[in-house]
Formats: structure tokens, sequence, C-alpha cells
């Protein structure tokens, strides 16, 4: 397999913290790679290095082969483009200006393709509104567009979803989409709302403590996540005599519900339910989510 990014036994001390650990990971070309760990996993810092913004203190990274450290390095750095915390723009510019000023410092020798940029982002009817002025999910967008600027072949996004409303989310999620589908480009996304990540991502780098946990496909994890039957009893105490009778495993969610991992004859379950007196009221089956997959991976606690 190709990858984009490599990274191997990465590490970041900040004196007496280190915001990675022996971190390797391996970013594949045309994934949609979703890179998730909590609050002050090593996120940021990753992605800080990769784009040249911070220096490891040991390990090393490839970005199109080439290793950090050569001079060549900065020949792949300019095929990607980064959003990095915060969208990188002059407020008190137009969508317009705000590409052209990307262009000149790029050294691009045309603004010819400054009209489709902002078309595919959704900024072409935005005319002399200044940037300051722009929803949240618009800056976004134009932050991507400048990212977008020199067309790079990786696209680099840290929590782009963040703060953003229903429909702002949306809208990142269709353009990160069509990026990766129409123009082959190859996304690096950290994001810490789970269950949007699950609907784009192809593979998953799960992070904790700046030491990757694991790294799988989007098809490997379908695999792994366990499929479960969601029940709703009169009495959950009943039930778990009757489960525990079965040697079945199972996971008691409040009073009157529960997840059994396994495959149930509801017939026979809900004549045992009834010799303990319990009315089996509802079944539902379901998949086990990215969220607690990953919590089962490194535990509970805040995760962005």
């Amino acid at each position: 397999m190709e990858y984009i990014l490599t990274t191997n036994g990465l590490s970041k001390q900040y004196r007496h913290f280190k915001a990675l650990d022996d971190l390797t990971m391996h970013v594949p070309k045309g994934a949609i790679y979703g890179f998730v760990g909590k609050n002050g996993a090593g996120k940021t810092t990753l992605i800080r290095l990769i784009c040249g913004l911070q220096t490891p203190t040991a390990g090393n990274y490839t970005l199109y082969g080439i290793e950090n450290g050569t001079k060549e390095i900065s020949k792949s750095r300019r095929r990607m483009g980064a959003v990095v915390e915060t969208p990188s723009i002059y407020l008190d510019m137009t969508a317009e200006e705000n590409l052209r000023e990307q262009y000149r410092i790029l050294g691009l020798p045309s603004f010819d393709d400054i009209p489709e940029l902002l078309r595919l982002v959704g900024l072409s009817d935005t005319g002399k509104k200044k940037a300051r002025h722009f929803s949240l999910g618009m800056k976004q967008r134009l932050g991507i567009a400048v990212a977008l600027a020199g067309n790079p072949d990786f696209l680099v996004l840290d929590e782009p979803i963040n703060g953003l409303d229903p429909q702002g989310i949306i809208e990142i999620r269709e353009l990160i989409l069509k990026l990766n589908r129409e123009r082959r480009i190859t996304v690096l996304i950290s994001s810490h709302i789970l269950d949007e990540l699950a609907r784009l991502a192809t593979h998953y780098g799960f992070i904790d403590k700046g030491h990757m946990v694991k790294e799988i496909s989007a098809a490997e994890l379908e695999a792994a996540c366990r499929k479960c039957v969601r029940v709703e009893v009169s009495d959950t105490k009943a039930l778990s005599r009757v489960l525990d009778g079965m040697e079945v495993e199972y996971k008691i969610l409040s009073e009157t519900q529960a997840d059994i991992f396994a495959k149930v004859n509801i017939s026979k379950l809900t004549m045992a339910l009834a010799g303990e007196n319990c009315e089996l009221l509802g079944v539902q089956e379901r998949d086990e989510t990215l969220e607690s997959y990953y919590i089962g991976l490194v535990g509970g606690g805040s995760h962005g």
C-alpha cells in the first residue's frame, strides 16, 4: 500500500510534558484518515510537526516518501494544504481577496482558478462581504479554500467541524467527501465528533497520551464492532437472572434497558422472563458505535 504520510517513533517533548510518545502511523494514499484522541492526546502536535511549524524531539516522518530533515521535505510540503486549529484568513478581506493574497504568497502566476475554487467551497456568491461577517461555517470553508490554493493532493484538517451548527457540519462533510472522491485528495482529519467522523473516514488512528493505540480501516472497524440486541423489559434485575442462566454477555443500561451481545431466541427469552414475572416490551438490533469502540480502547473521559 502507498502511504502519503508515515511516522516512525515520533516524539515531541515540552519540558516535563511529552505531547507525542513514540508515535507510529500510516496514512494511505486516497484515504480519509480519522485521527481520534482525547483533548491533549497529541493530535494537534502531530499536525503542527508535519506542517513544519515545530520540530520533533525524536523519531521521524515521511511525506510522499521524503523524510523530514532533508532539503526535499519542503517540496513535499508544497503538496499539502492545512487548516490548523483555526482558519488562516484575513477578516478585513473578501473571500476572493483572501485567495488572491494566498496565491501571491505561494507565487502562483495566475488568479484564473479562484472563481472555480470559490464555487467548490460554496462561497462564489459572497461578493464584497468581508470575512469577519461570515458565519463560522463560511470561515471554515474559506480556510479550506485557502488550504487548497496551489492544488495540493493532501489536505490536513484540525477539528474542522468544531462549533458548527448542523447545517455547517453537513456542508463541511459534503465538501470533504467531494474533495476526496472527485479530486482524489487524501485527507487527514482530527475530530472529537465521532458520530460525524464515522460518516467520512475510510481509515482511523486512535491516539492516547501521545501514543498510537490502534490503526484500523473502516471495513475492519465495522467487522470488529460487535452487534447486539437492545431489549426493553419491565425489570432488568429479573433479566439479569435469566441472562446469567443463559450464560450470555450483556450490559444493563437502565432499570428497563439492556444490551445483549449474543444471538438470542426471542421466544425462549420471553418465556424465561415470564417465569420471573418480567415482561419483554421491545427488541431492537444495534451495532456498536465508533464512540463505544474508542472508549473500549482507551477508556472514558473527555475526547477531542
